[in-house]
């Protein structure tokens, strides 16, 4: 069906209506509207999720006032990596006309805090953290995630795991590691203080670990399966490390 047709087709939630639905109104010729407000979604539609995706997407790369190749470069691999050659086309097509509306991102966060449920949200988060990080992260782009995660409903908590993951990224990309910063970062994926104790730190790991599990997303479909298994993984590294660190199996 392709991209955009599986939007023409009409399987759509809460997105239909309030400011989403007006962005991509401006797409397919006419206004979409809806009393989006009074669907409380309790499983997230793969073309919701799509569909916010591509704004907050359009909303990051223009947090500093430009477009960089190296974030654009992302995008296009991450589309083209999930959604295949065709679907991704059609993507990118709809992303270069959500870039050239002015629209209020604000309002755009709180209807997908709406309607999205928390995993969905949580994994828009990540994506959006991955493709800001093709590049330096500049303070803009970071205030920018943090204010949009607050108004999407996401705990400080999880917003500092998710960063830590690609501050790892950034600060080891072609240099030596330095374990004492990496360990600084385990403890922040996890969400724990360094002094905490060898039992906190289990319980840690198995509720970063629930919370973080692909079938969480399950929902989504299978385009969204790698990067899900990017955030497990990567709770998982963490502990191994602090295990390490502490000396306990």
């Amino acid at each position: 069906m392709g991209f955009l047709g599986s939007f023409l087709g009409g399987a759509l939630g809460f997105t239909v209506g309030g400011p989403i639905g007006a962005i991509i109104g401006v797409f397919l010729g006419s206004a979409i509207s809806s009393n989006y407000g009074e669907k409380k979604k309790k499983n997230t539609s793969q073309n919701d999720f799509k569909l916010s995706l591509l704004i907050l997407i359009a909303t990051v790369l223009k947090a500093d006032g430009k477009v960089t190749k190296s974030e654009l470069q992302e995008t296009k691999a991450f589309l083209r990596a999930n959604f295949g050659e065709e679907e991704a086309l059609e993507a990118l097509q709809m992303l270069k006309n959500i870039l050239e509306q002015d629209y209020d991102y604000k309002s755009i966060c709180l209807q997908i805090n709406q309607g999205l449920n928390y995993s969905s949200k949580l994994q828009l988060l990540q994506i959006l953290f991955k493709i800001s990080s093709a590049d330096t992260i500049e303070s803009s782009e970071l205030r920018l995630l943090q204010t949009m995660a607050t108004l999407m409903g996401i705990s400080m908590g999880d917003f500092q795991s998710i960063q830590a993951i690609y501050s790892q990224h950034q600060h080891f990309h072609g240099q030596v590691k330095d374990t004492r910063k990496e360990l600084d970062l385990a403890y922040q994926i996890l969400e724990i203080d360094k002094n905490a104790s060898d039992e906190e730190i289990k319980k840690a790991y198995r509720r970063m670990a629930m919370k973080y599990h692909p079938d969480k997303v399950s929902t989504l479909g299978d385009e969204f399966k790698e990067i899900a298994t990017e955030k497990f993984k990567a709770v998982k590294n963490a502990y191994e490390l602090i295990k390490k660190e502490k000396g306990f199996a």
